[in-house]
């Protein structure tokens, strides 16, 4: 698996983007935030901070983004909003929760097979320490083999970088 993404912005112009810088990034202020602010707050709260963060370091962030999918023929215009999408690549979901379920990462792992994208964050701002409610999902599951399909449109270039 690769571990870079081209992202296009404002025109035909095109940067990699190396997912561990990003996620490497999203995990440091994360951490400055709850260590900062603590636990106990909406995550809706956590996202806007978090994401005003990323931006201040010029990266491109997308809250609350609604994703359309279908599947079996139906059609789901609101079937699920990510919490942060980073750079197009990344998927960040948060929680405010005492402790982690594994409902939670299989529910970041479906978000990046729908998304066709390689790796994601599950944060936990509501545990005494960010340590124990942060992990990385990677997807390496490719969704051709999947019959779930997304209309996100994701500005990249060459569409295999974002395949696990």
């Amino acid at each position: 698996m690769t571990k870079r993404c081209y992202m296009s912005r404002g025109g035909a112009e095109a940067r990699r983007i190396d997912w561990d810088e990003i996620t490497g990034s999203i995990i440091d202020d994360a951490m400055r935030l709850h260590r900062d602010l603590g636990p106990g707050l909406l995550e809706s709260v956590y996202g806007a901070i978090l994401g005003t963060m990323l931006i201040g370091k010029g990266l491109s962030v997308e809250r609350q983004k609604r994703v359309t999918f279908e599947y079996a023929g139906l059609r789901f215009d609101e079937g699920l909003r990510i919490d942060l999408l980073v750079e197009g690549c990344v998927v960040v979901e948060l929680k405010s929760v005492e402790k982690l379920k594994l409902v939670h990462s299989k529910q970041v792992l479906t978000y990046l097979k729908l998304l066709n994208l390689p790796v994601g964050l599950l944060i936990n701002f509501g545990g005494a320490t960010l340590k124990e409610g942060l992990r990385r999902i990677v997807n390496n599951f490719p969704s051709e083999a999947s019959s779930l399909r997304s209309n996100l449109r994701v500005s990249a270039s060459p569409r295999d970088d974002l395949t696990a």
